[in-house]
């Protein structure tokens, strides 16, 4: 009967020791997330703060719609900025101010930013739809059609497949 009971004290010594540990872990786990987030830093910034090769990009693909809205998202590695238009368009931007991302919603894209292979397949394709969202990705593009419908390129142009 002793032997059961030294056995069982132990065992509850062990359960003690793995709860702590798990804790300790825990509280590691949440304290990593908290610190990630509070690095993470996105906040509205004046026009101005912009890179200037985004505010050209904004003047010469849409001169009749201005900046209304800037923001920067800094973090750990990379710094990107957004700008809204006053149409309600929006457009991502690098560090260096080279466009990622524009978003037109229900309207087309300039034509100048959708690269002439892809433009000519959209058309040949999709005749009458117009190009409402471009992205760079680092495979190529990604555009997006006033249908919804998502299509990805290479970057040469030459059609990937559906996105999801």
């Amino acid at each position: 009967m002793q032997y059961i009971t030294k056995n069982v004290y132990l065992q509850s010594i062990q359960v003690r020791r793995i709860m702590k540990i798990t804790h300790l872990l825990m509280t590691a786990l949440v304290a990593v997330a908290a610190s990630a987030v509070c690095l993470a830093d996105d906040r509205p910034i004046p026009v101005e703060q912009l890179p200037a090769a985004a505010k050209a990009f904004v003047k010469e693909h849409f001169p009749e719609n201005p900046i209304v809205y800037a923001k920067i998202d800094i973090e750990m590695q990379k710094t990107e900025y957004e700008a809204r238009l006053n149409d309600g368009s929006k457009v991502e931007f690098d560090e260096q101010g080279n466009w990622k991302e524009v978003d037109c919603h229900y309207k087309a894209v300039p034509t100048a930013l959708v690269p002439k292979t892809i433009a000519e397949y959209v058309q040949a394709k999709f005749p009458d739809i117009a190009v409402t969202k471009i992205a760079r990705k680092w495979y190529g593009y990604e555009v997006e059609l006033l249908s919804d419908l998502d299509l990805r390129f290479d970057k040469e142009g030459a059609f990937i497949g559906f996105d999801d």
